[in-house]
């Protein structure tokens, strides 16, 4: 038995009535937050270089799959044959220049077919009502605002350049403190919003993505925070004894010296 098949195995029990009672009571809807968390654990370990961690965390995030399945399964919808079979017949559809008679001299027209494959398929789907729809519900925010942007974009909803988007970011911010001024927290509230919405148009702009961008900018602010930690404790006393003032100067340090 593979081991792809001895997981297969170990799920149908849990499931069976002689199987686990938690395993036995789960749903596709109970088990979206687990699919989503095992996610971010997987990435976490790739940042982190914990080749150990990241293949447990794989381990997990491949168990959503197969308990999904599962449960699909149960219900004579699909299995878990079909969602290989399904990948694997998209991965040979999409690479006619590895599977097929397909010639291509490098990555970008790589993209090219791939995406001109991609909406030959989607015209055997169902149409969409919105160009929005295929961004799905569930991301997380600055991830779903680029995403948003991005297919916009597609159909011409565009700035043209990054100037027109700082310009927006600044209008977004004038709307903000104005709306702080006035003492209106949930009307400032929503001007943050569009200015955290603008921000992620800016981060698209640079080719960069927000949601990934803000996971480096809080790497950042931790690794910082304790450099600063420890300069405090190495002269003997906490965090809470300095004045923002002082912090601030060790801050200034540490950042002085990465």
């Amino acid at each position: 038995m593979s081991e792809i098949e001895r997981l297969r195995d170990i799920m149908r029990k849990l499931r069976s009535p002689e199987g686990c009672p938690w395993d036995r009571e789960q749903t596709v809807e109970s088990l979206k937050p687990y699919a989503v968390e095992e996610v971010y654990e997987v990435i976490d370990a790739i940042d982190r270089g914990d080749m150990e961690d990241h293949c447990e965390e794989l381990g997990d995030l491949l168990l959503q799959v197969v308990f999904q399945a599962q449960l699909r399964d149960e219900e004579g919808i699909f299995n878990f044959d079909d969602v290989a079979k399904s990948i694997s017949d998209k991965l040979v559809r999409r690479h006619p220049h590895v599977f097929g008679d397909v010639d291509v001299e490098n990555s970008a027209e790589v993209l090219v077919n791939w995406n001109a494959i991609k909406e030959t398929e989607k015209a055997h789907k169902k149409v969409a009502d919105s160009v929005l729809d295929k961004v799905p519900k569930h991301l997380p925010a600055l991830l779903k605002a680029h995403d948003l942007q991005k297919q916009a974009a597609k159909v011409g909803f565009d700035w043209p350049d990054v100037n027109q988007v700082l310009e927006k970011v600044e209008e977004e911010l004038d709307e903000l403190r104005e709306a702080l001024a006035s003492g209106n927290m949930a009307h400032a509230q929503e001007e943050l919003g569009d200015l955290l919405f603008a921000l992620a148009n800016v981060g698209r702009h640079v080719d960069g993505n927000a949601e990934q961008l803000l996971q480096e900018g809080n790497a950042k602010f931790q690794r910082r925070f304790r450099a600063v930690e420890a300069q405090v404790k190495a002269q003997g006393q906490e965090m809470s004894d300095l004045s923002l003032q002082e912090l601030d100067r060790i801050w200034d340090l540490v950042k002085s010296a990465e």
